[in-house]
């Protein structure tokens, strides 16, 4: 009898335990932190959602991480892993590992909190610029893959629109002026910059350009990561050169070359939208040349007789503001 009752008092002691542990789990699914406000973050064409929390950490969800780089969420569970935390797929490469820093790993813990009526799932908004430095870095040591490339672009791009508008809204807080500026004065000034940026990343030379190229050097089919080097010759030689008689490209070697010989970008990037205006023309015109011709050598043979192209000058915006200046 006396076992009995110990085994009764044992299983009532359970039970007890197990009451008061899903009263815990009540609680703290109940204490999950909440959105104090949340919006849309327009960058550039698409809109990305953020939330500040009650702990007045900055959201941004999880799904716009994936956005902001051109990433679907598809893959979530194949991640890697370090140190516990599970990386974004995008970012879950091999080559990248030595570029994620502890913030990176810290700041990629999913955090769970409630919108509303609806629980939503996102990153510390600080993430997103962690990324794009871990991007750029990579970039600079040269251990990206074709397909990464376009990640550093990207991270190149939003990068240089957050110091920005970070400027702005630290000289808003030392003057005051945050006081006096519309509610969305910072948002739409990230919108402006992100817009900018976005126009450097047009496509200047089109597809049909390259075809002719790859037909003139009997080539087969190139893409944008695979293309030879004397294709940029050639584009050089009758694509900028000729413009000015090669003054405009002097000063974009002068604008976009680094001491070590690397490019701070392509070159059609600095162009201003005339410059950009004139230069489609140009490619236009030798396109319709290249047409005309079977092969490179006839093409050359041809253009030795072509006279250079005049244009008008002032084609660059950093040109304009040194002869203003």
């Amino acid at each position: 009898m006396e076992k009995e009752r110990d085994q009764e008092l044992e299983q009532i002691l359970e039970n007890s335990n197990m009451i008061e542990t899903n009263a815990v789990l009540e609680k703290d699914t109940d204490q999950k932190r909440y959105a104090l406000l949340s919006g849309p973050l327009p960058m550039g064409n698409i809109d990305l959602q953020c939330a500040v929390l009650d702990d007045e950490t900055r959201i941004l969800t999880a799904a716009s991480i994936f956005k902001a780089f051109n990433k679907s969420r598809k893959g979530m569970n194949d991640r890697l892993e370090i140190e516990g935390t599970r990386l974004p797929p995008f970012i879950a490469a091999k080559n990248l590992e030595p570029y994620i820093s502890k913030e990176i790993i810290e700041r990629s813990k999913l955090i769970d909190y409630k919108d509303g009526n609806t629980i939503k799932s996102g990153y510390d908004a600080a993430l997103l610029a962690d990324l794009c430095e871990m991007y750029l870095k990579a970039r600079r040591d040269g251990v990206l893959t074709a397909s990464q490339l376009p990640q550093a672009d990207k991270a190149e791009l939003l990068l240089t629109a957050f110091a920005k508008v970070g400027i702005a809204a630290i000289i808003d807080e030392a003057t005051g002026y945050q006081k006096a500026r519309s509610n969305d004065a910072l948002r739409l000034l990230l919108t402006r910059y992100i817009a900018e940026g976005l126009q450097n990343w047009v496509k200047t030379f089109p597809d049909s350009f390259f075809e002719q190229l790859d037909r003139l050097y009997d080539n087969e089919r190139t893409t944008s990561n695979r293309r030879p080097q004397y294709y940029g010759g050639f584009i050089n030689k009758y694509i900028y050169n000729p413009i000015e008689n090669g003054y405009i490209k002097n000063e974009l070697n002068k604008l976009n070359i680094r001491d070590d010989g690397s490019r701070r970008a392509r070159f059609h990037q600095w162009l201003s939208q005339e410059g950009r205006d004139t230069l489609i023309r140009q490619i236009g015109r030798v396109e319709g040349r290249m047409e005309m011709f079977e092969n490179i050598e006839a093409f050359s043979r041809a253009e030795k007789k072509y006279k250079s192209i005049t244009l008008a000058p002032y084609l660059f915006d950093e040109m304009n503001k040194i002869i203003v200046d």
